[in-house]
């Protein structure tokens, strides 16, 4: 099977793993609770938290128990706690060649070596690529049995990559474009960027319906009210464009390009050469946002 045939959206129920930085913002909460609630469509073998550094976390090491925590909750929100949840790096990448290793990355591999290009393991990743990359470190042929599915960077019109998943750990993103593995990049700025939703919005759909919703309208609302002062305002719920992709075709679009050459000043280059990746260009927000409310409120 040819990198451009796994691409292809999969068809029937999915084997995948999500990789997110759960606690960082409440963009993270909406996917993997979207994620959960469309059983129909993905078989969640494993959810892995992975590091980040800001205001909210005073190291990547907090910030990854942070979010291996904020995933137990949220599964608790849902009632669905049978998916295993596992820590992840507790520091980025050194270099290019050095993995960190932590349970998260020796479960990726356990759950690759189960897996071939024919009937790949889905890597859904929604923050820092430390994980995933360090799983490819200590097994490259993890390239040939999985498909990365990344949240991470800007769209190639953008004048820079300076992008928070991809700034935290660029020689991670380095190693995962220069992997070989599959992957389908879904930039950020320029591109699911567009995905905003609104306090009047998020209220009409999912206010009342059930404790996750009532949880996630009130993290946007308390986290907006410390910004806006009164003012009209929009929050960006990208993270769950991740698992749209895999939804519906009408849900976005894109190209198969090569695969960038991600600087640590923060810019891409682009070698025609490289090996090719999926770059999402083009999405629906009010189709992709529909069936988040819906899934979420059911």
């Amino acid at each position: 099977m040819t990198n451009e045939t796994r691409f292809l959206r999969p068809t029937g129920r999915v084997r995948c793993v999500l990789d997110t930085d759960a606690y960082n913002e409440i963009d993270d909460q909406f996917a993997l609770a979207y994620l959960l609630k469309r059983a129909d469509k993905f078989e969640v073998l494993a959810l892995t938290a992975a590091p980040f550094h800001n205001e909210k976390s005073y190291s990547p090491a907090e910030g990854m128990r942070l979010s291996y925590e904020e995933i137990k909750n949220i599964q608790r929100l849902i009632g669905l706690e049978d998916a295993p949840v596992f820590e992840g790096s507790p520091n980025y990448l050194p270099d290019e060649k050095t993995a960190v290793d932590s349970p998260a990355a020796r479960e990726l591999v356990r759950l690759s070596q189960s897996s071939s290009a024919k009937d790949p393991l889905y890597i859904i990743a929604i923050g820092a690529i430390t994980n995933v990359s360090s799983a490819l470190l200590m097994e490259p042929m993890m390239a040939e049995r999985c498909v990365v599915v990344w949240l991470g960077g800007n769209a190639r019109h953008w004048p820079d990559n300076q992008e928070f998943n991809m700034q935290q750990d660029v020689a991670a993103a380095r190693v995962l474009f220069d992997s070989g593995v599959p992957v389908v990049q879904l930039p950020c700025a320029g591109v699911v960027s567009e995905l905003k939703s609104t306090g009047p919005e998020l209220r009409h759909w999912l206010a009342g319906k059930n404790p996750l919703c009532d949880y996630l309208v009130g993290h946007v609302e308390d986290e907006v009210a410390g910004y806006a002062g009164g003012t009209a305002w929009s929050r960006v719920i990208w993270d769950v464009a991740a698992i749209a992709w895999f939804i519906d075709e009408g849900f976005m679009d894109g190209s198969i390009l090569p695969s960038p050459i991600c600087g640590y000043d923060h810019r891409h280059t682009y070698d025609s050469s490289r090996h090719p990746c999926l770059v999402i260009e083009r999405l629906n927000r009010d189709a992709i946002f529909t069936d988040l409310f819906r899934t979420l409120g059911g």
